[in-house]
């Protein structure tokens, strides 16, 4: 069984983006996403993918689209429901929700564990990160990351894991 992983950056207020952009830059948060997913398969929607400028190294790209004849600007597998993404991974350890909102909506209930960096700081957005359900996940593993010279926000790191019945 595949263990499905929510990988995100949020602000305090949830907020995931604007405008098709990250609100912040955070160049060890950018590495850890690297490092966890690269080898992977990545699942994300539409305007996630149009956000890049090209694909990300050694990882397969799957992109849901309600639209039947998206064409996409790089090679990647192009599906319509959040389940045909799903059964795409069905032989892996391990694949990664990447975004965006709706997505994360969407696999808030199938999702085992959620990796977030939850940056200290409330940013204007127009994509949200949903809300963490404690009756669903439970926090398990908290790293700080303060503000330095490389990094204009502190933020942490959260591993969340879902609760079994």
């Amino acid at each position: 069984m595949t263990e499905l992983i929510i990988i995100a950056a949020a602000g305090v207020n949830n907020a995931l983006g604007i405008n098709n952009d990250l609100p912040w830059h955070l160049p060890d948060d950018f590495k850890r996403f690297k490092d966890l997913t690269t080898g992977h398969k990545i699942i994300m929607g539409r305007k996630t993918l149009e956000s890049f400028p090209k694909p990300l190294p050694k990882r397969e790209h799957i992109v849901i689209t309600r639209d039947t004849n998206y064409t996409p600007k790089f090679p990647c597998t192009v599906v319509h429901t959040l389940e045909e993404a799903i059964a795409l991974t069905k032989e892996d350890p391990s694949a990664f929700i990447i975004g965006g909102g709706e997505i994360y909506a969407q696999a808030m209930e199938v999702a085992t564990k959620i990796e977030l960096t939850r940056i200290h700081a409330s940013f204007e957005a127009d994509t949200f990160f949903p809300e963490i359900d404690s009756e669903q996940w439970e926090l398990i593993k908290e790293v700080h990351h303060p503000i330095d010279g490389r990094h204009s926000y502190d933020f942490t790191y959260q591993t969340y894991l879902k609760k079994t019945v």
